[in-house]
């Protein structure tokens, strides 16, 4: 996962969650902490295998 690719993911949970404020549905929310957590688990797997 490149800087750019971690960095529209990030964006992307961020809008989710702006979005999950506005309608209170709890899919925004578990759809964003998801994301989010597989963008930090993807950045810090790609910086542990040297790439």
């Amino acid at each position: 996962m490149g800087a750019l690719g971690f960095f529209a993911a990030l964006l992307v949970s961020v809008m989710g969650m702006g979005r999950w404020k506005e309608t209170g549905s709890p899919y925004w929310l578990a759809g964003s902490v998801t994301l989010f957590v597989l963008t930090l688990i993807g950045g810090l797997t790609s910086r542990r295998g040297g790439r």
